[in-house]
């Protein structure tokens, strides 16, 4: 059975008992508040009846029952009481709604009415049992008798079953109400938890965690409440990818901007966003229920080490790159010098071949000489062979000089080899295309300047980029200039354009240790 039907049913259960309890105990309390009605009213009417002077005159008339008995069988009708016995002091009835019983004894207690005070019993007499109260009658301080008034129990209960009707309409009414709310509730949580039982509810949650835990996706799932995003849930993956704390609540605040964003975004496919750390491809899809936004469902993929390897393999195709353009030019400079030799210019060969080599070397050992790295140095010999085959001068500034930095070659490469690329891609907007590299030292910072003859980036397209990363979909240097974000980000550095340079981007990282 479903949670609904069951909470119906021990709603009707509880209910129902609540009902029969209440009812029970409002027949008891009305019960006793018949019998206290009555005491009040017998004993008005007793009191009332003694204080008459015409009772007083026919206790002590000659015939006490021709004087009484008219007088209080028209007491006892118009009260609606079943006896108003008169009693003269000997305890005598003097009158009865049965006349059989005039002249016997009075079947009651007199003694506490002799002291002058009313009294009130539940008694078995003539009638059977009644509530009576019996009252003294007092001729000029003397007294001659008393008046007895009584209703019978019978009657009491007559009276009180007349009003059951009431009470149990009451409770039935009590019931239907209870009954109909715990069916709308029902029908509410029938919908809430789609008709399942506890026991589907409990398997499902299992699972539903099982599989929040093990997937390799980290997962945000984000509510509505009161028409603002709330956090709903964070499985550990995206804990990790983000930086928060394994266990307990996350709250929206504790989210990147980017990612907080994306709680209220119609969709997203395949953005790159950017942590401290990482770099993140994001999806997101709103979840609608009747055609009203409930939510937003985010994954997010780990691309920091993927885009790290294909760095990586986009710097050793480079230098394959630039190896067989090397073979290439070399193999042509070697049949021009095998050539003059066969013609017979030997002195003019020799001085061909060791231009050649002299240029080269002196490249090499001035970035040798003034980079630390040699990393580094690779990738600028790399990037300018990698240039010259693609059509795009490439030049290594004078003031190019780097010693040791606390920083790791692999972020060195990545920065600077990414900026390299992003700026010939660019450089290829102008008729003669053009890039110049500055990589120093200068007080305790790090200085990287790539500039180049294309259109330049915006300040707006790079603030773009140091928020959320940058792709066009159709090129590579988006993700890219992600990773140069994360690595100056990452090193507390900053990225800038120098609009007043031309197309020039700075990046500036401080070298007095790592963050």
């Amino acid at each position: 059975m479903s949670v609904a039907g069951q909470l119906l049913i021990l709603q009707l259960v509880v209910f129902t008992v609540v009902a029969i309890v209440a009812g029970a105990l409002i027949v008891v309390d009305e019960r006793r508040d018949a019998d206290e009605a009555t005491r009040r009213t017998v004993t008005d009417i007793a009191v009332t009846a003694a204080l008459f002077p015409e009772v007083a005159e026919g206790l002590v008339s000659p015939d006490p029952t021709s004087a009484l008995q008219p007088r209080a069988e028209q007491i006892r009708e118009a009260t609606g009481v079943d006896f108003v016995v008169v009693v003269d002091p000997e305890g005598i009835r003097v009158t009865h709604p049965v006349p059989e019983q005039i002249g016997l004894p009075y079947t009651g207690h007199t003694d506490e009415a002799r002291s002058g005070t009313p009294f009130t019993e539940t008694y078995t007499g003539s009638l059977g049992p009644s509530i009576r109260t019996i009252a003294p009658v007092y001729d000029d301080g003397t007294l001659v008798g008393f008046v007895s008034v009584g209703v019978t129990r019978e009657r009491i209960a007559e009276n009180f079953v007349r009003s059951l009707p009431g009470i149990l309409g009451l409770v039935v009414a009590g019931l239907v109400v209870t009954a109909a709310g715990g069916y709308l509730i029902s029908r509410r949580l029938r919908r809430q938890t789609l008709g399942l039982n506890p026991d589907q509810l409990r398997r499902m949650y299992e699972h539903h965690d099982a599989v929040l835990h093990s997937i390799g996706e980290g997962l945000l799932v984000f509510g509505t409440a009161d028409g603002s995003p709330r956090v709903d849930i964070v499985n550990d993956e995206a804990r990790r990818l983000l930086g928060l704390e394994p266990v307990g609540a996350v709250e929206l605040d504790a989210l990147p901007a980017t990612v907080r964003e994306l709680a209220v975004a119609d969709e997203a496919r395949d953005e790159v966003h950017l942590t401290r750390d990482r770099v993140l491809v994001v999806n997101s899809d709103a979840v609608l229920w009747n055609r009203r936004r409930i939510g937003t469902v985010v994954t997010l993929r780990d691309h920091t080490e993927l885009r790290g390897v294909l760095g990586e393999l986009d710097s050793v195709r480079g230098f394959a790159e630039s190896l067989r353009a090397q073979a290439h030019e070399s193999a042509n400079r070697l049949h021009t010098i095998v050539t003059m030799v066969e013609l017979g210019r030997p002195e003019e060969a020799v001085a061909f071949a060791t231009q050649e080599l002299a240029v080269s070397q002196h490249l090499i050992d001035r970035l040798t000489g003034a980079v630390h790295e040699p990393a580094l140095s690779a990738l600028l010999l790399g990037k300018i062979d990698e240039a010259a085959e693609r059509g795009v001068e490439l030049t290594v500034t004078d003031d190019t000089e780097l010693g040791p930095v606390p920083i790791p070659a692999r972020d060195i490469v990545t920065l600077v080899g990414n900026l390299i690329d992003n700026a010939i891609d660019a450089s290829h907007a102008s008729d003669d295309p053009w890039v110049e590299v500055t990589v120093r030292q200068e007080d305790s910072s790090m200085i990287v300047e790539v500039a180049d003859s294309g259109p330049g980036m915006s300040p707006e397209v790079l603030a773009r980029a140091m928020q959320r990363g940058y792709s066009t979909k159709s090129e590579q240097r988006g993700l890219g200039l992600a990773l140069v974000v994360q690595v100056v980000a990452r090193h507390g550095g900053t990225l800038r354009t120098e609009p007043s340079l031309g197309s020039m981007i700075v990046a500036e990282i401080p070298v007095g240790g790592t963050s």
